[in-house]
């Protein structure tokens, strides 16, 4: 026959051997500024590049302004 303690033994050491199980499964994994990390398939992601670009991002537009400013001023040398 078991006991009750016996029961109470045998029920703890299952809640414990399922809260390591479930520990085990989750991985080592927190939130910091928004983020997860690392996450427990890190090795396997894709890695992420970016070329490199130029410094400046609105040189198309400081171009066209700097067109702009020089047909400008030959329009007023031309006056």
């Amino acid at each position: 026959m078991n006991s009750p303690q016996t029961s109470w033994l045998r029920t703890a050491l299952c809640g414990c051997g399922l809260l390591v199980a479930a520990c085990g499964l989750a991985g080592c994994q927190g939130m910091y500024g928004g983020q997860t990390l690392p996450s427990p398939w890190y090795i396997g992601d894709d890695i992420q590049y970016f070329a490199p670009g130029p410094e400046f991002k609105l040189s198309r537009e400081a171009a066209a302004m700097k067109a702009y400013q020089a047909e400008l001023e030959a329009q007023q040398r031309a006056r």
